[in-house]
């Protein structure tokens, strides 16, 4: 079988790894002793690339040792060992040597698999300041003016080189040698524009203090400029330290996210492993048009590069899960710090935005739906901190609980205590009776006394409410502040027109439900209204009387997030529990923004969203949810995953897009998620599902069928 579903290779990943083996200096047989065992840990963990440090054969800091023909001899008789030793192997080795040119001796990169040389890659710019004397031993690959090398008896290619994998095309690596990544335009970058997804640096790098930073910033932004993955290795224990120290760093970005970092000063031979994302990368570059742009500008310096197939096979047929952590909340950091940062951000972009659109309409208020729920929730705090900020006083935000039929005596509670806490003008208008109207202006059922709760009884209580909000923004000189969220506008989980999928300006457009949760939780944490927001409620003014459980039990922000997500439009049962379960017909928030930012994002095939998913729900003990709570320690099996996704792929192709054409204005505050057809999406409202649908059915039930 070569589709197996458990098996990263079948979802365009790649496993690869970094070598920092000990050395001894000008010992070539005991240093490819210790390459060679360090690539057959790689090849038994499944990887398919390995790379090793620059010179690391005969050890970097030989100097002028590499004028001694005996070691010379001795670097070809250990690669013959290395070479050798490849026969038994899958994956592709890169090991760094001096190699003989013509009379001239160059410091180079060598490609071996399959029990043969591949190519030699020489280093481009070689350091000769500070404690660097390489051009006083080896000459700089411009140099060269040859493009093959006789190698072990054989002619191989030499030069500018790009590696494609035989058994996998997106497989494209190229090597550079350590200062090469530090010129302001390495080779790499060219390498890139030439079709290399993967860039490998051999490096030696002696250790001072402060490099290693540097390293990371070195690497991490090659990455992300090149869009690419970038394996970076440095020479370790056992290189001399007559005059210099080593560290052994080794490094593995993808796009500028570092996937993987060995420890530094280690005293033994280490590895490590990433699996990279192969499909990320080449979608990237075809979502990005400038790097094609850039290809043709420099297409003098792409052309000299040359593709060379490697004999290296992917291991698809066992099964091989990801070892590579996939975070079940994309659009919400694990880390604290980050998380704590992106909450900021976001918010602070919301504010932002809708304070440009008042000073440009010239209105100083706004007017707000509040229902106690999540989204209009964070809408509310939004519109607060753009209150403080404008200097304007926070009962310029017009806030209106509006009670139907279905209105739990839970959610309106919090929304008069959040309303009173924000200090916003609060107010309440029943709608049961202007509803009782339109009802029975239709002739509708429940307008008899029947208890008839379908769509039009649902979506004449949604359009109520905005039909009130539309108007009394009209009476009182304001704007309408929309509050419905990117995951709602992904499934089609609004009132299209007069509901909540209209407003004047819609500050939530481009925020998921997962994310939400987490800013209003870090608005009560953080303090951002000026004061607890489950301060004691002041008067709050309504239509009607509003009963008089109104005084705070504790955080009422903490309170709303534990609420359970419900429209609240068809009546629910006597315990107080609601009828209608958000979750229940649309899916978990948590699964369905997954699949949305797989899906909006990089546009993968359900098949590999479904095996992501699987990677990231199916064990509910390794969850990164950054709060405590039941979701933490939750689990999804495939059948739940496929069956959540379904939903998701029918929903967000073929039935909801005609709502997203016409949405409301709002602010991007993503790369992940903006849905807007004046942005990020624009799709045709009439397109079928069937093809995301068919791709789903190739999923298993049993991941490990």
């Amino acid at each position: 079988m070569t589709n197996r579903f458990l098996n990263l290779y079948n979802h365009d990943f790649a496993r690869v790894a970094v070598g920092v083996p000990q050395c001894r200096v000008a010992d070539p047989a005991y240093n490819a002793a210790q390459t060679i065992a360090l690539a057959r840990q790689a090849d038994a963990a499944g990887a398919v690339l390995v790379a090793f440090p620059e010179l690391g054969i005969p050890a970097y800091s030989c100097e002028d040792l590499f004028q001694q023909r005996a070691l010379l001899d001795a670097c070809n008789v250990a690669l013959a060992d290395i070479v050798a030793a490849s026969r038994e192997l899958g994956a592709a080795l890169i090991v760094g040597m001096p190699v003989r040119v013509q009379q001239r001796l160059f410091n180079c990169a060598v490609v071996v698999a399959r029990g043969r040389v591949h190519g030699v890659v020489p280093k481009t710019y070689l350091p000769n300041y500070s404690e660097f004397y390489e051009a006083r031993q080896f000459n700089a690959a411009d140099d060269a003016g040859v493009d093959t090398v006789m190698l072990l008896g054989d002619e191989v290619p030499f030069g500018a080189l790009v590696f494609e994998a035989a058994d996998q095309p997106l497989l494209r690596f190229h090597c550079e040698i350590c200062e090469d990544v530090w010129v302001p335009v390495p080779p790499s970058s060219f390498a890139a524009l030439a079709g290399a997804t993967v860039l490998v640096n051999l490096s030696a790098s002696n250790v001072v203090v402060g490099k290693s930073a540097y390293r990371h910033q070195l690497v991490g932004q090659q990455s992300a400029r090149c869009l690419a993955a970038y394996l970076y290795t440095s020479a370790g224990q056992g290189e001399s330290t007559t005059d210099l120290a080593w560290d052994g760093q080794a490094l593995i970005y993808e796009n500028g996210d570092l996937l993987a970092e060995s420890a530094r000063f280690a005293s033994d031979s280490h590895l490590i492993y990433a699996d990279v994302d192969l499909e990320r990368l080449a979608r990237e570059r075809m979502h990005q048009t400038t790097f094609g742009v850039s290809v043709r500008r420099h297409a003098d310096e792409v052309a000299r590069f040359r593709t060379i197939k490697v004999d290296v096979t992917m291991p698809r047929n066992a099964e091989l899960p990801l070892a590579r952590a996939i975070e079940r909340f994309p659009y919400v950091p694990s880390d604290p710090r980050r998380r704590d940062e992106r909450c900021h951000e976001v918010y602070n972009i919301q504010v932002q935005a809708l304070m440009q659109r008042l000073a440009s309409s010239k209105i100083q208020k706004v007017v707000i739906g509040v229902s106690g729920g999540l989204d209009s929730t964070h809408a509310l705090l939004v519109c607060a901190k753009v209150m403080d900020r404008l200097g304007l006083p926070r009962t310029n935000i017009l806030a209106y609980t509006m009670p139907g039929f279905a209105t739990s005596e839970r959610t309106l509670r919090q929304a008069r205590e959040l309303m009173a806490a924000v200090g916003c003008t609060a107010r309440e208008i029943d709608i049961r009776p202007s509803c009782m109207q339109m009802l029975a202006d239709l002739d509708h059922p429940f307008s008899r006394g029947e208890e008839v709760y379908d769509v039009t009884f649902e979506n004449v209580q949604a359009g109520e409410r905005t039909n009130h909000l539309f108007r009394l923004a009209n009476h009182l000189g304001a704007i309408v502040i929309g509050t419905g969220d990117l995951s709602e506008l992904a499934l089609g989980w609004c009132t299209y027109g007069v509901g909540d999928h209209m407003s004047h300006y819609n500050v939530n457009a481009s925020v998921p439900k997962t994310l939400i949760m987490h800013l209003v939780r870090w608005v009560a944490e953080t303090g951002q209204l000026g004061g607890a927001a489950a301060a004691k409620p002041g008067k709050v003014e309504k239509a009607e009387k509003a009963g008089k459980d109104t005084e705070p039990r504790r955080n009422v922000l903490i309170d709303i997030l534990e609420t359970e997500i419900s429209p609240e439009l068809v009546p629910g049962k006597a315990n107080g529990a609601p009828e209608q379960r958000t979750e229940h017909f649309i899916g978990p928030y948590a699964l369905q923004d997954f699949n949305l930012y797989y899906t909006l994002r990089f546009g993968y095939a359900p098949r590999k969203v479904a095996f992501l998913s699987w990677s990231a729900w199916h064990d509910a003990s390794t969850g990164r949810w950054p709060d405590e709570g039941h979701v933490a320690r939750h689990a999804y099996d495939l059948v739940a995953i496929k069956r959540n996704l379904r939903i998701f792929l029918d929903r967000f192709f073929r039935t909801s897009q005609f709502k997203r054409s016409c949405i409301p204005n709002a602010p991007k505050v993503g790369t992940g998620g903006s849905l807007s057809p004046r942005g990020d999406w624009r799709a045709p409202s009439d397109s079928e599902s069937v093809v995301w649908l068919a791709d789903l059915d190739s999923v298993p039930d049993d991941p490990h069928a």
